[in-house]
């Protein structure tokens, strides 16, 4: 593990590339930093592997896992320059508790095929992320063992956190209030 170890300057300050130079890696994977963190940018293919050998490497534990639509927000940052981005994100936090080291993974998940391999076989505690993540943006992660809706209804038409999904007025009816009384003062 000592030719993995992590590069120098993962303190508080941003990094920037050196405009020619190489981008670096970690893991195999393009590496940017953003808040003293490490953020690793695998592709959808890499994905499955890294994990393993994250796993293998101390990041026992997934804190986070969810999904960002950029489709209203093109000038994105912190993503190298010869990553495409597309407009859906599946971002990971983990952590190396004997390491106390966070990392970040930010795999981008093209809209036309929005899918991602799912991360519970190694990290059972991602269950519920996925699912969440599948319900609110439609990702699907292959692999899951009950990939249904977790917050809406089963017929749930959408994917309620997509910039394009249209936010109506749902009428909210609290147990026990009557129903349609007027307002008094």
């Amino acid at each position: 593990m000592a030719d993995e170890a992590a590069p120098t300057g993962a303190d508080d300050t941003e990094v920037e590339a050196t405009p020619g130079a190489a981008p670096e890696e970690l893991f195999g994977a393009l590496l940017t930093r953003s808040g003293g963190q490490l953020v690793l940018h695998p592709s959808r293919e890499q994905y499955p592997k890294l994990l393993r050998t994250l796993h293998e490497s101390g990041y026992h534990m997934v804190i986070d896992l969810c999904g960002v639509d950029y489709l209203t927000h093109s000038g994105r940052t912190g993503v190298p320059a010869s990553v495409a981005t597309e407009r859906f994100e599946v971002v990971v936090n983990l952590i190396n508790h004997k390491e106390r080291a966070r990392l970040r993974l930010r795999v981008q998940i093209p809209v036309d095929d929005a899918r991602l391999a799912s991360a519970f076989d190694l990290y059972p505690g991602t269950e519920a992320m996925e699912r969440e993540t599948f319900d609110m943006f439609g990702i699907s992660f292959d692999g899951h063992p009950d990939l249904t809706r977790i917050l809406m209804p089963e017929d749930w038409l959408g994917h309620p956190l997509r910039k394009d999904y249209d936010s109506g007025r749902i009428p909210v009816q609290f147990k026990g209030a009557p129903a349609n009384r007027p307002a008094t003062r």
